[in-house]
């Protein structure tokens, strides 16, 4: 029997759960598609609707608008993501062993996890590296975040952070630290594939590079700090 992995989202993110319904499933199954081959900016309603044989209104009746849609996948991601460090850290008693984990997760290509069936994660992971911050870089972050439309990365950045102070307690930054962590794996990511001249990775392209990268900068804070 095949195990479905749910996961609680915010319900001011969506005007209808997509998640209750086929043609939700297909909305967040196709968008996650479709901006990953056209980019956020190209990506249109009108463009999803035909890709899944539906209207518009269709669409409208469980987005507000495209936008939304992205901070729903995002949130998606980061709570899937929270799961995912939670699960494979769980039986790591060293917190250094358990850290390395947690960055070799955040900075290599995301297996897609057939506990969801609607969501491909591979390709998600993909999207937050290249749109995610859109999500929060708008005009309404402060509305947005009243909403508590960021809780999944909040509640990531604080595993990431705890985990943090278990190999230095007297670490003064494991938050700054811990997203500092989260979105310079994507950005590292990102410039080693497109602007490559701001990396040390963009000749051989290798992820496990921007690992050891990561490791290095993490552990000589922590090493650091008295």
């Amino acid at each position: 029997m095949e195990i479905q992995l749910q996961i609680k989202m915010n319900d001011k993110l969506f005007l209808r759960d997509p998640e209750q319904s086929e043609l939700g499933k297909k909305i967040i199954l196709h968008s996650i598609q479709l901006i990953h081959k056209n980019g956020f900016e190209a990506f249109t309603f009108k463009k999803l609707a035909e890709a899944i044989g539906t209207t518009e209104a269709g669409i409208y009746r469980y987005f507000e608008n495209k936008h939304r849609l992205l901070i729903y996948l995002t949130a998606w991601y980061w709570s899937w993501l929270e799961y995912q460090v939670t699960f494979q850290t769980n039986n790591i008693k060293d917190p250094v062993v358990k850290l390395k984990m947690v960055i070799k997760l955040l900075a290599t290509t995301v297996e897609n996890d057939i506990r969801t069936s609607n969501v491909d994660e591979s390709i998600l992971h993909q999207i937050i590296i290249t749109e995610g911050s859109k999500a929060y870089l708008t005009k309404r972050i402060s509305e947005d975040n009243k909403d508590h439309l960021f809780k999944p990365y909040k509640d990531l950045c604080a595993v990431i952070g705890n985990m943090i102070l278990e190999c230095n307690p007297r670490y003064k930054y494991p938050k700054s630290l811990a997203s500092t962590i989260i979105e310079m794996a994507h950005f590292q990511n990102f410039f080693m594939n497109n602007l490559p001249s701001l990396t040390d990775f963009g000749k051989n392209k290798d992820e496990a590079e921007i690992v050891r990268f990561l490791e290095d900068l993490v552990f000589s804070s922590l090493h650091s700090a008295h």
